[in-house]
């Protein structure tokens, strides 16, 4: 049965915007309510079409009489932040992010017209480590737990969301881990990294990464809110791209810092407002993540029209290349022929070794050596 009254959270960032100008060209759909704590932009007002927009807190119980009021029948929760400064700092962080999903979902239990709800997860939520497995599936756990950050708070809200479903069966309850964002016309963690001139990177990490393209995203939630899928699901875009590769087409410069800097580094692109990026995060782009996208094809019943390397192209051609390709091809070659050389002359000393006379063998040695 299709949703008649839909309640949308964060419609005042670009994605919850479109998603609820999205559901509002629809006309099955009765009535679409936007709510967040600032109004949107004169972009995203323009979008919102019929759109009823609140100026709701949801960390306020006062959300419980909106969607009485209302009679939602389907509630999507985008107003997660991923950043501390966007949030005014870690601690409104973590109150608008655990607390405010807290008492959405204590509205939504209370309300006997909600019945279907879907969370804009994160794949963050598996954490970041070297240990980690060549693919996430949605039953795996992370092998190093988030220690803060979104990580930790999105698992946070996923419990809640799991305890949510347990207390009300007859509602229908989606979860969505999303990769990491990318296009023309997001704002996400990921542009705004890829946005600096010069791309801080781990030294003797390239991190593989997946994406995925800002219009995939939309459809993704959009078949979520009017479908009928239930459960957790991965999505992200089919492929990978190296960390390295990234940066070259990109036309970016990196600059690898040694591990232990990463910290202090992120501390300082935060206070001096290039990115609003936590520990947490930087050690995540430079450990890498993918995910295991069978159940979106098959179950869910997507496909991403956007490969990895398609977003991360559809991106870049809003950049432009601090560094041109031609001489990014000529340095990368002229490094590729000094490593060349240096294995070649390797090769050559391993080979001289080889052709000395054989040292004298001591009586007995063979004997021991095979005991």
């Amino acid at each position: 049965m299709p949703p008649a009254v839909v309640l949308v959270t964060g419609v005042s960032r670009w994605l919850g915007g479109a998603l609820a100008a999205e559901l509002a060209a629809d006309p099955t759909i009765e009535r679409v309510i936007g709510v967040d704590t600032v109004p949107p932009g004169p972009e995203v007002l323009r979008r919102l079409g019929r759109t009823e927009f609140v100026r709701a807190d949801i960390r306020n119980p006062l959300i419980a009489k909106v969607i009485d009021s209302a009679a939602v029948d389907t509630v999507v929760h985008m107003n997660i932040s991923a950043t501390p400064g966007g949030a005014g700092g870690r601690v409104p962080m973590k109150e608008l992010n655990v607390i405010g999903s807290m008492q959405l979902l204590a509205a939504c239990q209370r309300a006997t017209s909600v019945r279907r709800f879907v969370l804009k997860s994160t794949s963050a939520v598996y954490g970041a480590s070297p240990r980690d497995p060549a693919v996430f599936t949605e039953s795996m756990q992370a092998r190093r737990m988030p220690s803060g950050g979104l990580g930790k708070d999105s698992l946070d809200i996923e419990g809640y969301v799991r305890s949510f479903a347990r207390r009300r069966p007859d509602v229908d309850v989606a979860v969505l881990r999303f990769a990491h964002f990318i296009g023309p016309r997001i704002d996400s963690l990921l542009t705004s990294f890829f946005r600096l001139p010069v791309v801080p990177t781990e030294l003797g990490r390239d991190a593989r990464l997946q994406l995925l393209h800002e219009d995939d995203a939309l459809a993704v939630l959009a078949r979520a809110t009017t479908g009928n899928f239930t459960g957790t699901v991965n999505v992200g875009a089919p492929g990978t791209v190296l960390m390295s590769q990234a940066i070259r087409r990109l036309g970016r410069i990196a600059a690898p810092v040694p591990g232990p800097a990463v910290g202090s580094l992120s501390r300082l692109t935060r206070r001096t407002g290039l990115v609003d990026w936590s520990p947490e995060q930087m050690h995540l782009l430079h450990s890498g993540r993918v995910l295991d996208t069978r159940v979106l094809r098959e179950e869910f019943g997507y496909s991403p029209r956007y490969t990895t390397s398609a977003a991360l192209a559809d991106y870049g051609r809003t950049l432009a290349p601090v560094v041109a390709a031609e001489l990014i091809g000529s340095v990368t070659g002229g490094a590729q022929s000094v490593v060349a050389r240096f294995a070649g002359g390797m090769a050559a000393g391993r080979s001289l070794l080889h052709r000395r006379d054989p040292a004298p063998v001591v009586p007995g040695l063979r004997a021991v050596r095979d005991l």
